[in-house]
């Protein structure tokens, strides 16, 4: 998970206020120290953690709990808010309002830049836009090379120029032929510092492109510097927002994101893994929320929207609140979640679920036992993937020679779709609506 380490202590210090027996001035300065040591390790600036806890400590002692709250509740719900505050406020999203939009991309040597244009190329093509990749670094070695590789990676088109040495003779070059694209993604060239040179050079470009976007891209690993790199580079080239890469293993990150959120620059993207697919639109909400084991169902249901065409997403919707469920169904739901990352990730974004603490070991098993499976059902007939109920012992041990999987694995498999099925007919009746549905599931979620 991204700053684990913040998000374990942070969920236990929500524990810790849960078990309470009432709320007293003891119990919300053991709360306050721990939000403290756990930013402090995060590598958050030391006056910014003090300016939140004391914002903290200020409103559980003048607000009164609103109706329909418990001072507890009220008290969770004040840390979240603070939280939230803390790490930007808002969502800061780009709205594509014309065509082309350019997204002209800036930074440092090492912070990321063209792979996050690879990143970057493929969020927006996942959701229907024709997208290039302009490569206007004409200073470091191999890095034409490398945006057509990322490009390629993507899935998109890329126009790069070798022997040019001025980036804007390559956009000039291009510039008809970009015209027919929804997104245009611009690769420019860093420096090992922000030095004159460097913002002449970014300010030449952005007067000839004129882009829609101009993101800085900033490396998490440099913890509170950050602050002083976003606020240059805000202060020089008028930058709309910063994507922070490399958010995943860094105990600095939490650093970097608040630098970030004081700089005067909205963080839109944040880098969470080395794949293209591992970045997400930052939302302080739904990162919060995965921090505290609330979940973020927003950033779930985007990663889900990329896994799954919408008229299958539709066609099983649709099935599933009839009551049917057949192997095949689960089978779709495994491939979908096989795109949308692993399954610690995507626990950690479902209400509830990332607070059950399972151990990495027993989700990386639980991943293991999912391939079999897909072995499993590669090796069964049509009648047995749509009643596995069928599955008598001389099917079982023909399914097994097969595909290589164990009888008790398959019976595994079998027992799993049993369990979903019984899911699928408590939401027999709801009519996709959220309200009947949570009812439903009231008593059987962790915390409600």
């Amino acid at each position: 998970m991204v700053l684990e380490k913040l998000g374990s202590t942070l969920k236990g210090t929500l524990q810790k206020i849960a078990k309470a027996m009432f709320v007293d001035d003891r119990l919300i300065n053991e709360l306050v120290k721990d939000i403290q040591k756990a930013l402090l390790q995060a590598d958050v600036n030391v006056k910014l953690v003090f300016d939140l806890t004391n914002a903290i400590k200020e409103r559980i002692k003048k607000e009164d709990a609103p109706k329909g709250l418990t001072k507890k509740e009220q008290l969770i719900n004040i840390v979240y808010e603070e939280l939230v505050n803390f790490l930007g406020k808002e969502t800061a999203k780009i709205e594509l309002t014309e065509k082309p939009f350019y997204i002209m991309l800036v930074g440092l040597f090492g912070s990321g830049k063209t792979t996050t244009a690879g990143k970057l190329a493929r969020y927006f093509s996942k959701r229907g836009n024709k997208v290039a990749i302009l490569g206007l670094d004409v200073h470091r070695p191999a890095a034409m090379e490398q945006v057509q590789q990322v490009a390629k990676q993507a899935e998109v088109t890329s126009f790069i120029d070798t022997e040019a040495l001025d980036p804007i003779i390559i956009y000039d070059k291009f510039e008809k032929e970009l015209d027919k694209f929804d997104v245009v993604i611009v690769d420019t060239a860093g420096r090992d510092a922000l030095s004159d040179e460097l913002i002449r050079e970014i300010e030449v470009v952005n007067q000839r492109i004129n882009p829609h976007e101009r993101l800085l891209v900033l490396s998490a690993d440099i913890g509170q510097a950050a602050q002083r790199q976003a606020e240059q580079f805000h202060k020089s080239c008028n930058i709309t927002g910063i994507i922070v890469t490399k958010m995943d293993g860094t105990a600095r990150g939490g650093g970097a994101l608040t630098a970030c959120s004081v700089s005067g620059a909205p963080i839109k993207f944040i880098g969470v893994g080395e794949k293209l697919g591992d970045m997400e639109s930052y939302s302080p909400q739904g990162f919060v929320g995965r921090l505290l084991g609330m979940g973020d169902l927003e950033a779930l249901l985007e990663k889900a929207k990329e896994a799954i065409k919408e008229e299958d997403a539709e066609d099983l919707s649709r099935r599933l609140l009839k009551g049917d469920f057949t192997l095949i169904d689960l089978y779709e739901q495994m491939q979908a979640m096989k795109k949308m990352g692993s399954l610690s990730k995507i626990m950690e974004m479902v209400p509830g679920f990332s607070q059950l603490q399972l151990p990495k070991e027993v989700l990386n098993v639980q991943e293991g036992k999912i391939e079999k499976w897909k072995y499993a059902m590669d090796s069964m007939t049509q009648q047995e993937l749509e009643d596995p109920e069928a599955i008598d012992s001389g099917r079982l041990d023909r399914i097994s020679k097969g595909s290589g999987i164990s009888h008790s694995e398959i019976r595994e498999l079998v027992k799993q779709h049993r369990q979903g099925k019984k899911m699928v007919k408590m939401l027999k009746g709801t009519g996709g609506d959220m309200n009947k549905i949570m009812k439903k599931f009231k008593g059987r979620l962790p915390g409600m």
